[in-house]
């Protein structure tokens, strides 16, 4: 049996859709923008091969320091992206995306912040547990719907399982090689 995913397409591309494998391409046209020396990671559900996604490319630069943040908003100032301030979200500044690139949200986090390890724990709790998820794209199935008429509610109908998938992911920290981490 074929499962129809609805064409939810209230806020531009805001619809869910199945995997696309032209999302690691597109992640790397986005990086290929970023002036060299930042760091550029491939965040949210775009990043995890087969789960559904709004296709909209979800990119984090990571910085070593707070003192490298603004520095770092000027080189991408320079490069066309327009800063539009953390948005409600301590220790993450975002950024309009880039015309003549692929959709994408762009954010700039200092590394091991807390919105940098809930973007990376998150990305990697998927990657590496199936059944999570499925469940994840599961519920943002069951949920877009919602993108056309209350965006909020779309983002808190996923906060309790995030939320669960975060603490699953710190409850048990994985080294960058998958290996577990040593107690």
């Amino acid at each position: 049996m074929t499962r129809r995913i609805p064409r939810v397409y209230g806020r531009g591309m805001g619809g869910v859709v199945e995997y696309d494998e032209r999302w690691a391409e597109w992640f790397e046209q986005i990086r290929a923008a970023i002036p060299p020396g930042l760091v550029v990671e491939h965040v949210g559900s775009t990043a995890v091969p087969g789960l559904v996604a709004k296709p909209i490319i979800d990119v984090d630069v990571v910085v070593q320091t707070k003192r490298e943040v603004a520095p770092a908003i000027d080189a991408l100032a320079i490069a066309g992206w327009r800063h539009r301030g953390n948005q409600g979200i301590d220790g993450r500044e975002a950024f309009d995306a880039l015309r003549g690139l692929p959709p994408h949200h762009l954010y700039l986090v200092v590394e091991g912040s807390l919105p940098h390890r809930d973007h990376v724990d998150l990305r990697n709790r998927l990657r590496e547990h199936p059944i999570d998820a499925a469940r994840y794209g599961e519920l943002k199935l069951e949920l877009a719907p919602l993108l056309d008429t209350d965006r909020d509610a779309y983002l808190e109908g996923k906060a309790a399982l995030i939320t669960e998938l975060l603490a699953a992911a710190r409850a048990h920290p994985q080294l960058a090689n998958g290996q577990a981490a040593e107690d």
